[in-house]
């Protein structure tokens, strides 16, 4: 059985969706950020790198969440959660993913994680990421809002694995200072994809119900 090391409120949602998507049967284990966890030798163990989510397989523990939303997909023989019956159609997915994961989560990461960056004693460098966070998180919204979002779905007709990574970053739009009225097609998104029966069961499993 799989294993899904994940701590709430973090990225770890979109592969979860992923699980339930596919109907994969596995088991979660929760890491505590607020206990600093994710830096336990025991989780360093699974994941040097100290960060959410690690996946553990029969062949070996795989990290990342565009690597691992494009396994899932693989693995469990779904490959219209990735387009992989089009060469040029995956590339687009695998754009989309690698985008999100490098401009779009870096960005919000900047409200909370400013230690990663600068000296956690200099305290106005990391405010002053913090005030930047509307500017530059609304500005990947007004992207996503105008050239990522294809249609219904983030590729248009065909929902894949790019939904539930929108839809776990679109969680925290607010938090990070970006007014929704101005991404009626996002917030639209979110809110389909919050009424998909294998997301609020993944929501359910997140929380601990």
């Amino acid at each position: 059985m799989l294993t899904l090391y994940y701590a709430r409120d973090t990225i770890s949602l979109a592969t979860m969706i992923a699980l339930e998507e596919v109907g994969a049967a596995y088991k979660t284990v929760r890491i505590d950020f607020a206990r600093a966890e994710q830096r336990s030798p025991d989780y360093l163990k699974v994941n040097p790198k100290g960060r959410m989510p690690a996946l553990v397989t029969e062949r070996g523990i795989l990290t990342e969440t565009p690597a691992m939303l494009v396994w899932v997909a693989q693995q469990f023989r779904r490959p219209d959660l990735a387009l992989l019956d089009d060469p040029f159609a995956f590339a687009q997915v695998q754009a989309v993913n690698a985008w999100l994961c490098s401009s779009l989560h870096i960005n919000h990461a900047h409200r909370m994680r400013g230690p990663r960056w600068v000296d956690a004693a200099d305290q106005a460098a990391i405010a002053a990421m913090q005030r930047h966070v509307p500017l530059s998180v609304g500005a990947n919204y007004d992207f996503v809002e105008s050239e990522i979002l294809k249609g219904p779905w983030v590729m248009g007709e065909r929902y894949t694995i790019c939904d539930p990574y929108l839809f776990t970053l679109a969680q925290w739009l607010e938090q990070d200072g970006v007014d929704p009225r101005r991404i009626p097609r996002v917030i639209d998104h979110r809110h389909r994809m919050s009424q998909r029966p294998t997301v609020k069961a993944a929501l359910a499993v997140e929380r601990g119900d």
